[in-house]
């Protein structure tokens, strides 16, 4: 930087070319050249001189240059002392103090709850009562509506008479509806969860109940009946539902499955384990059907011209082969068995003598079999003279054909053990229940539970342990056959009403039952509109799965 040229004399400065400035007038500071200024005596003087030592001190130099030089240092030390300086002001972790917190009795709780607006919302009690001010006038009495309409359920253990005097109904007016019902259909069996419309007026007197005006429910399956005030007193009034009891009748083909044809056609799950049961003693499910034969069963159907279904008891089984029936069972007698059409009931099938398999005695999958085996607990190999499946711990066992229960009770290694003897030296043997639920000496038909699933003697876990025998020797229970029962026969005097009821079951129109019911048109009651069956066959339609 040059000198101010401002105190010489200007022909001094123009006597001298443009590059032949004197070195007199030249000087360096810090790197660089400025020109010399004359500073000022005094205090101006000092002031003068500090601002430029201030102004040529470079505090703040680009550390990317120059690195190690006296320079590049003063540039590092001022960027180490402003970090240290912000550093400084870094905060602690200490705690701070703050107002202590005072713990919250259940009295304050509730002093801050009766102050709160929230459960008055939803209909609460709660609330502090405040004095009253000259704003509120008393009243002398409070109105109430003048009817209350709502729904009442008839709960599992309840009586008519105590569901009402719960809903509000007076014990007069709830004896007297109980006695009008009673005529119609017994209160006690009412079945529980039936809802009841209740209608209630104006109380007669101050602190009395309100009167009974009406109370309609759906009574039976073909009636509704309604108990309503009139002058008085009260009377019921009857409104019988159109119901139309025609079987339903589902045939088809069998194909691959017999089972996944019944569902395919519409066959109720119910109706077709009542159908397999039905026939199983007299044809074998693997061998004997094959896929061109068709299967016809009739169950028994109602339905209301409310909308409502009831399904029924199996009253008819039967298989056909090339359009000619092979199998034909009706329910028949006071006992309800599955009875054979004489003369037809087993062609072309196995005759009633022929032998059949058995089916499993408990739900579950087989975990060991027939045969030699190393002992799970005893640790050598010895004879295992049965068939282990596995169950969950307190499942049913059945009696896998009908018998005579010969023991019962506990039976060394077997735990808890079970023996029945079916006749012609045929037996079979349950172990390890947790329950027995047969007693020696006892009658038991196949599939009729005769125990539950447990661990008990020599046993890892629940499982069930099933043996067979054949003239007092263990067999291999996979391979048991036994001789399938005679059929009931007909007893001859009802021989013609037996016909008559095959016949007219046969007459019956497969998929009759699902049309039109006859004479529903306007006759289905007053209950046929209520809201609470409208509900129910919305939450509640028929299901055939």
């Amino acid at each position: 930087m040059f000198k101010d040229l401002g105190h010489y004399h200007e022909a001094a400065v123009r006597s001298h070319g443009p590059a032949e400035l004197d070195h007199s007038l030249v000087v360096k500071g810090f790197g660089r050249a400025r020109l010399r200024r004359p500073a000022p005596s005094g205090p101006a003087g000092w002031r003068t001189r500090f601002e430029a030592w201030w102004g040529g001190l470079d505090l703040a130099p680009d550390l990317a240059e120059d690195i190690g030089s006296l320079r590049w240092l003063r540039g590092a030390g001022t960027c180490l002392g402003l970090s240290i300086f912000a550093l400084s002001f870094w905060p602690d972790f200490s705690q701070v103090e703050a107002a202590a917190m005072v713990p919250q009795l259940a009295e304050q709780r509730d002093e801050y709850r009766s102050q709160m607006i929230m459960p008055l919302s939803f209909g609460g009690e709660s609330g502090r009562h405040m004095g009253a001010t000259p704003a509120v006038r008393p009243l002398s009495g409070v109105p109430e509506r003048p009817n209350l309409q709502f729904v009442a359920t008839l709960a599992p253990g309840d009586t008519f008479t105590r569901m009402l005097a719960r809903a509000g109904v007076g014990e007069a007016d709830a004896a007297r509806a109980a006695q009008l019902v009673g005529g119609s259909i017994a209160t006690s069996a009412i079945p529980a969860g039936t809802q009841f419309d209740i209608s209630l007026g104006q109380r007669p007197a101050p602190g009395s109940p309100r009167a009974l005006q009406s109370l309609a429910f759906h009574a039976r399956f073909d009636l509704d009946l309604t108990v309503r005030q009139q002058g008085t007193g009260l009377m019921v009034e009857r409104h019988p539902i159109v119901v139309d009891t025609t079987p339903l009748r589902i045939r088809g083909m069998i194909g691959s499955s017999l089972y996944r044809s019944a569902r395919n056609a519409g066959a109720p799950i119910g109706a077709i384990q009542a159908y397999l049961h039905a026939i199983d003693p007299h044809v074998s499910l693997e061998s004997d059907l094959s896929a061109g034969d068709a299967f016809d069963f009739v169950i028994g159907y109602k339905r209301s011209a409310t909308g409502e279904r009831q399904l029924g008891d199996l009253l008819y089984a039967g298989i056909e082969r090339a359009g000619k029936p092979r199998l034909q069972l009706l329910r028949w007698g006071k006992d309800g068995a599955m009875v054979a059409a004489g003369g037809v009931a087993t062609a072309g099938f196995a005759q009633p003598e022929a032998r059949s398999a058995i089916g499993a005695p408990v739900a579950g999958r087989i975990t060991s079999l027939f045969g030699m085996r190393r002992h799970p607990i005893l640790g050598f190999v010895r004879m295992h003279a049965g068939v282990d499946f596995g169950a969950a711990y307190g499942a049913p066992i059945y009696a896998v054909a009908d018998g005579i229960v010969s023991f019962a009770g506990r039976h060394g290694g077997h735990g808890n053990y079970v023996r029945l003897e079916h006749g012609g030296g045929n037996g079979t043997g349950y172990g390890h229940m947790s329950r027995i639920a047969v007693f020696p000496g006892a009658r038991v038909r196949a599939g009729q539970v005769i125990g539950y699933v447990g661990s008990s003697g020599l046993s890892t876990g629940p499982h069930l342990h099933f043996e067979a025998y054949q003239a007092g020797r263990t067999v291999n229970p996979l391979g048991l056959r036994f001789a399938a029962v005679r059929p009931q026969m007909v007893d001859p005097g009802e021989s013609s009403a037996f016909k008559q009821r095959l016949a007219a079951l046969m007459a019956i129109r497969p998929g009759a039952a699902l049309g039109a019911i006859a004479g529903a048109a306007g006759g289905s009651g007053a209950g046929a509109h209520r809201e609470i069956n409208r509900l129910a066959m919305a939450a509640n339609p028929l299901r055939h799965d």
